[in-house]
Formats: C-alpha cells, structure tokens, sequence
C-alpha cells in the first residue's frame, strides 16, 4: 500500500473509531436488555403459578379452617365457618332434588 492511502486509511480509523465503539456498546446493550426481559418473563409466569397455587391453598384452608392471612380494612367480614355452612347447605339441597 502506498503512503498516502495508509494516511487516509489511518485518518478514517481514528475518526471513525467512536462511533464504532458506540455501535459495539449498543448492539452490547440491546442484547442484554433482551436477555433481561426474557428472564424476567420467565420469572413473572413462575410467580404467576406459584401465586394461582397459593391462592387456591389459601382459599380451601379458609373456608374449610377459617384461617385468614389477609390483612382487612373494610368493614364487612365474613365468617368462614358460615361460608362453609352455607356451601354444604346448598350442596344437601341440591342432592335432595335430585333424588325426586
């Protein structure tokens, strides 16, 4: 290579070699953004499970043992002991007409 082509050659390098380390770094950060999302999509379908899970434990130990783990402000409360009256209630009025 002649002399003046390695001058050019050099002169593009050196005044190019931000933006190309600016490409390097946002290409770095866009795949490891995408990587984070994708775990954190990960993360939040589990804990959509474990908390579906939980929820359906949480309902059957309160209506069948009244134990509650929510902290209430409202007024209104209902009595678990009631609720699974009421469920066995309308479960033996069901079973009797059916038997008619």
């Amino acid at each position: 290579m002649t002399r003046p082509a390695t001058v050019i050659l050099v002169l593009l390098m050196l005044f190019t070699f931000p933006i190309w380390i600016g490409l390097a770094g946002g290409l770095f950060g866009l795949c490891m953004g995408l990587i984070g999302g994708a775990i954190g999509i990960i993360a939040g379908v589990f804990g959509a499970i474990v908390g579906m899970i939980a929820w359906i434990f949480k309902g059957i130990f309160g209506i069948f043992f009244g134990w509650d783990w929510d902290f209430h402000f409202h007024p209104f409360h209902v009595n678990h002991y009631f609720m699974a009256a009421v469920i066995v209630l309308i479960a033996v009025l069901i079973s009797k007409k059916k038997r008619n």
